[in-house]
């Protein structure tokens, strides 16, 4: 029994590894940030950036998330409809975190990301994503 119970699971692993999404971008996929993010008065964050990407078959969205005092602990804010047609197009997400961002600098990170079919299950597929520091100023 504890050979069938390996063979199924080192099966399994590799059903789940020839499954999984390439994390691979197209270099002509891209994301930005803008340098600059608000903050409001009742907390509530605004992002944007621009964004590229082609060959969408799923729904395909830009999710941006932000750090501040804690590199570890990032809040999302937000997500966008994307259209995959080659062409650059503006981005823009509002959240409001759990917990108040203060003016100043920050670490924002984007992603566009389709939510592909893959044998009736939706499995992410990365198009670009893309990390940097900005300034939240008042709203």
């Amino acid at each position: 029994m504890p050979v069938r119970t390996a063979l199924a699971a080192a099966a399994g692993a590799a059903l789940l590894l020839t499954a999984a999404p390439s994390a691979t971008a197209d270099p002509y996929e891209t994301v930005t940030v803008d340098p600059t993010g608000t903050v409001a008065a009742d907390g509530t964050v605004t992002l944007s950036g621009t964004y590229r990407c082609t060959g969408g078959t799923g729904p395909v969205f830009v999710s941006s998330s932000v750090a501040q005092a804690s590199p570890t602990t990032r809040y999302g804010i937000g997500g966008t409809r994307a259209v995959c047609d080659g062409a650059e197009h503006r981005w823009q997400n509002t959240g409001k975190p759990s917990t108040t961002l203060e003016p100043g600098t920050a670490h924002v990170e984007a992603t566009v990301m389709e939510l592909s079919p893959a044998d009736g299950l939706p499995l992410p597929r990365f198009h670009a994503a893309h990390q940097q520091d900005i300034t939240l100023v008042e709203a």
